[in-house]
């Protein structure tokens, strides 16, 4: 792929990503007789990229085929040419890792995701909205404001990848002290406040940026230069880290290459501390564990975190308020929720609460699902 088909890329990545909080918010708020969500697999490069259309349309169908079962019939009219016609205006052409499909009698919207997924279709009264939180949690971006006493840059970034150089006020030339021209620079004091003020432009200009699209800053300066700032920082708060050394006059990718591993670092030490919270939460008694234990918690609205193995998929009825685990083969039962581990997701979140995904290691000991309550 030439640098244009990877930047064209990266960009539709990037504006999928960038809204796709508000889409959350909005789809989980959504609830109707039949809510179609097609979940699959695709590819970013041929020949793979090929068989994708192949099986979307087979989902496609295969959607059509459980809304006759499950749905009435002016409903099952309405949905299956929304999705024919949804499914008609993908362009494969820049698919990444996954696809996900989100059809009502109202809505007919879809998403590409950069993680893998598992391909099934799930009709329910909410749609199934687990995969997007998984991608908020695992695509993380960021900023990088690469510092120095004569300039200022600003760099956003997706995980390894940088998404552009911020325009606008940005970049910001220092106009208030030029040592070989100035007298007065020669005066240690007089040059540490003109410092002093050059960063706190910097900072304002940071934080309107902040207003607009927030995201935690990385710090790219030279040491000296990094502990002044955090002097006059007004929000030290969003500032996750320090990368050492003068780089700004280096190319963009260049310094996100190197700050990419320190944003690692960062998201496993805090990825750490949130599995610590299983542990506080089993010593004050305010950890769940028992899936019907967990259902009942989350419909009282006393979940604070679920925590569940990023694959973690299981259908299941609920009798009496009570859950009934099911092989996957009965989905298609009118009586069946597809995944019930997307259901107490979504009713947590309606509660304020929130999800974690993490490996099967990570989870080992909690059956790969647990919930921290709030009482």
């Amino acid at each position: 792929m030439d640098i244009w088909g990877e930047q064209a890329l990266l960009f539709n990545l990037y504006i999928k990503l960038r809204p796709m909080n508000n889409v959350l918010k909005r789809l989980k708020n959504i609830s109707s007789d039949c809510c179609v969500t097609i979940i699959l697999n695709t590819h970013r490069t041929l020949p793979d990229k090929a068989k994708d259309r192949i099986l979307l349309k087979n989902l496609v169908t295969e959607a059509e085929i459980r809304l006759t079962n499950e749905c009435n019939n002016r409903l099952v009219s309405v949905i299956s040419d929304k999705l024919r016609r949804l499914e008609a205006t993908i362009d494969h052409t820049y698919n990444l890792e996954s696809l996900v499909l989100f059809a009502s009698e109202d809505i007919a919207e879809y998403t590409r995701l950069p993680i893998a997924v598992t391909d099934r279709v799930i009709i329910d009264r909410t749609f199934a909205t687990r995969d997007l939180i998984r991608t908020l949690n695992k695509e993380k971006e960021y900023y990088v404001l690469v510092l120095s006493r004569q300039k200022a840059r600003l760099l956003e970034a997706l995980n390894d990848k940088i998404v552009q150089e911020v325009g606008g006020n940005f970049p910001i030339e220092n106009v208030l002290v030029h040592p070989r021209e100035s007298a007065e620079a020669a005066i240690a004091s007089r040059q540490t406040n003109l410092i002093k003020e050059f960063f706190n432009v910097v900072d304002k200009q940071l934080i309107e940026v902040i207003k607009e699209n927030p995201l935690p800053v990385l710090i790219c300066c030279e040491e000296s230069n990094y502990h002044h700032y955090l002097k006059i920082a007004d929000r030290k708060e969003i500032i996750i880290g320090h990368l050492n050394g003068s780089r700004v006059e280096e190319k963009a990718h260049h310094i996100i290459d190197v700050a990419w591993p320190i944003v690692q670092q960062v998201r496993r030490e805090r990825s750490s501390q949130r599995l610590q919270e299983l542990s506080s939460a089993k010593s004050s008694g305010k950890l769940v564990t028992g899936i019907n234990d967990i259902w009942r918690a989350v419909n009282e609205g006393r979940g604070e975190t679920i925590f569940a193995r990023h694959d973690y998929l299981q259908p299941a009825r609920v009798v009496n308020d009570k859950i009934e685990l099911v092989a996957e083969e009965q989905t298609d039962r009118t009586d069946v929720i597809d995944d019930i581990i997307d259901e107490m997701i979504e009713i947590n979140l309606q509660y304020g609460g929130d999800s974690l995904f993490l490996s099967e290691e990570e989870l080992r000991e909690y059956q790969g699902l647990a919930l921290t309550t709030r009482y």
